[in-house]
């Protein structure tokens, strides 16, 4: 039905861990999400995409993006990699009772590793004491349904969608990145007819 608002790939660590590149994370420990998450899948791909592997880290664990933090607030984890909107809440918590590191992952990464990734950036202010916009990837959420979904039904709720992002912005952060003129972006499955109808309205088809 719809591009709506990318997750970024955020790698954040402890500032005395002196991981300052995706290379540092050798001989480090890192948390890389539940196995077989999205998050997780990403962090294999990105390892592939920078010639590395989890055997090159100290330790590898599969854990939540909270309990990640409060490990590296306990000192017993150097680093995490997080899949999500900006100002993912435990990010911002631990920017702002620890010091960290966001570790950049570089643009030719990006270009290693191809659709549906996309290079980006965590714009300067994301997170306390990021003082620098910090070089990342991003990959594109998509809303679908099924296509037993009436085309007004479909229809509707695209339209409700792009006529209150205000509302959903103020809900939540990660929908100012909603725009109506991405919302063609990328479309990996055909688009229901619903939606169609209300982007033809629209002049994007």
């Amino acid at each position: 039905m719809a591009a709506v608002y990318p997750n970024y790939i955020q790698i954040v660590a402890a500032k005395e861990a002196k991981i300052n590149s995706l290379a540092d994370l050798k001989g480090k420990s890192l948390s890389v999400g539940a196995a077989k998450s999205g998050t997780e899948l990403n962090a294999r791909a990105i390892f592939a995409a920078a010639g590395m592997a989890y055997g090159d880290l100290a330790k590898t664990e599969y854990l939540p993006f909270a309990e990640s933090v409060e490990l590296i607030k306990n000192r017993q984890l150097d680093s995490t990699l997080q899949s999500a909107g900006l100002g993912v809440a435990s990010l911002k918590d631990l920017s702002t009772s620890f010091e960290v590191n966001l570790v950049a992952v570089p643009a030719d990464i990006a270009a290693k590793l191809g659709a549906p990734y996309i290079a980006s950036s965590i714009p300067a202010g994301t997170y306390q004491g990021q003082e620098q916009a910090v070089e990342t990837v991003a990959v594109i959420n998509y809303l679908v349904t099924h296509a037993e979904v009436s085309d007004e039904m479909a229809y509707q709720m695209t339209k409700l969608m792009f006529e209150n992002l205000a509302e959903m912005e103020a809900a939540h952060k990660a929908a100012k990145d909603i725009k109506l003129e991405k919302a063609l972006e990328g479309m990996p499955i055909p688009l229901h007819p619903g939606a169609e109808k209300f982007y033809k309205e629209k002049g994007l088809m």
